[in-house]
């Protein structure tokens, strides 16, 4: 039996007014959208502990390679965070955060080089995990810049979607983290073409109103 989501807005921690439901059709009435046959609703923590123990080490070796390869890809990631912001600048956005804002700051990492930890329950001929080298680079280096490198991306691509296309869809909770003032909609008479829903949301429009 086919599954059945109503999508509702995240509530934002600055703004309550970003408690929202997507609506749409002509009545206002709120719209049941299907569920993706991919989506795994249950998923609310990866299980991986509970399996390690079971894995041969040639697969933890074999394994290993497919999570340094992004680095290949990480110049390109930040090039079209850069392309991205400088777009947005252009069009006048103020106050766009920057890959700093989601780097830790340096002196909140568990570990310093002295004092970093290294894993002993090991495989004999992973001697790398047994370096302080390594796990400084992967987990205070790699790991933190990587995950901040894409969030930054995925926070500016939400800012764009946001400016130029202020219409309702099951992921738009998801925006409210780069919520605009107004957008390129709102700024123009063309608002009124616009679903009374997605003219008050308040992720695009600051003077949205809750219901």
């Amino acid at each position: 039996m086919e599954q059945m989501a109503r999508a509702e807005w995240r509530v934002s921690e600055a703004d309550p007014r970003l408690r929202r439901s997507v609506t749409g059709g002509t009545t206002g009435e709120a719209v049941s959208m299907p569920a993706s046959a991919k989506a795994c609703h249950s998923c609310t923590r990866v299980e991986i502990g509970a399996h390690y123990g079971k894995l041969s080490p040639w697969r933890v070796f074999v394994s290993l390679p497919f999570v340094y390869l992004p680095i290949l890809a990480m110049p390109f990631i930040l090039l079209g965070g850069l392309f991205v912001y400088i777009h947005l600048r252009i069009m006048g956005a103020r106050d766009l955060k920057t890959l700093r804002d989601f780097l830790p700051a340096w002196d909140s990492h568990r570990y310093r080089y002295k004092t970093q930890i290294v894993k002993r329950d090991i495989h004999p001929l992973a001697y790398w995990a047994r370096t302080r080298a390594y796990w400084l680079f992967n987990c205070t280096l790699y790991c933190p810049f990587s995950v901040a490198a894409l969030e930054w991306t995925t926070y500016l691509t939400k800012v764009v979607e946001n400016w130029w296309c202020p219409f309702a869809h099951a992921q738009k909770p998801n925006y409210a983290g780069s919520a605009i003032d107004h957008s390129y909609w709102h700024v123009t008479r063309d608002v009124a073409q616009l679903h009374p829903e997605d003219r008050d949301n308040p992720i695009w429009n600051r003077d949205g109103a809750p219901r």
